[in-house]
């Protein structure tokens, strides 16, 4: 999932646990939900926004996907390994719910399966969800843009109407804010902005920490094209190990590299300034056109 999705979720999940739990697992879950924390022992794995709730029996686990086939490790096998770290943890039931935001026609595994090693878990696909159960319960409204419909428009109007008469401003705000992000997923935004109030919106830190991820990124990808076109200019063609490494580096790290570059004399330089200022990378040279 693309970062700026992770706050919205985790306003959901964590302002309206009950109601999400209820719909994720198709039953009342009443008042007794206490958010986990997500960090789980051993190595960390790339995921999406995740949640995790103790409802006294047992654990529900929350995965939520736009796109579940870009997964390193593969998503089946993260759903087997959050299991196996949450129930060696908790010792309890665990079960697991992965909701997938953004419709495709690619096959989504409910399964990991290996040798005798069997897993399975819920896949929920937002787009074939009656809205209805998320327009009822005004905290999960943002959700209901994603559902299933023959007249999108008309849905979202209704999300709009919903979000707009929640009594708390701070409540109002937030959700109207999750609903325009998310159904930026789905729908065109000068639609989205001529219902959903911007006003509103910007009382919301949600909105403002995606307003701001936007500008960061915009700087980002400025400083990264006018390093990529300086680079190739005194070295040529760039392999694609070293474009995947630049990728890495903030926009100061990236403009500092700028200002450098001219100091360097081959690619081989260039590799071993990035390895000096992104520590995670492997130790190793870059050869023209080769790594």
């Amino acid at each position: 999932m693309a970062a700026e999705y992770d706050n919205l979720l985790k306003y959901i999940a964590e302002t309206h646990a009950a109601a999400l739990a209820s719909w994720l697992l198709g039953r009342p879950v009443g008042d007794k939900v206490r958010l986990l924390k997500t960090e789980l022992s051993l190595q960390p794995i790339r995921a999406d926004y995740m949640a995790q709730y103790d409802l006294e029996d047992e654990i529900l686990h929350a995965e939520f996907e736009t796109d579940p086939g870009d997964s390193d490790p593969p998503l089946p096998l993260r759903m087997l390994d959050y299991f196996v770290r949450t129930y060696r943890r908790e010792r309890k039931l665990v079960r697991q719910v992965v909701v997938v935001l953004a419709e495709t026609a690619a096959h989504i595994p409910d399964e990991f399966h290996v040798g005798e090693t069997h897993h399975r878990y819920r896949v929920i696909k937002m787009w074939e969800q009656d809205p209805e159960p998320l327009l009822a319960e005004p905290g999960l409204a943002p959700l209901a843009v994603l559902a299933r419909t023959d007249q999108p428009e008309t849905l979202i109007r209704q999300v709009a109407d919903v979000v707009q008469k929640i009594p708390d401003f701070g409540l109002r705000s937030d959700s109207t804010a999750a609903a325009f992000m998310l159904a930026g997923l789905r729908f065109d935004q000068t639609l989205l902005r001529s219902l959903f109030r911007e006003e509103i919106m910007k009382h919301s830190s949600t909105y403002l920490d995606l307003v701001e991820r936007s500008e960061q990124r915009g700087i980002v990808q400025g400083a990264l094209g006018m390093l990529k076109e300086l680079l190739k200019h005194h070295f040529g063609q760039l392999p694609e190990v070293v474009e995947e490494r630049l990728a890495k580096l903030d926009a100061p790290t990236l403009i500092q590299l700028g200002v450098e570059q001219s100091n360097l004399s081959s690619l081989d330089e260039v590799a071993s300034w990035i390895e000096q200022h992104t520590p995670q990378l492997h130790n190793g040279t870059i050869q023209n056109g080769a790594a």
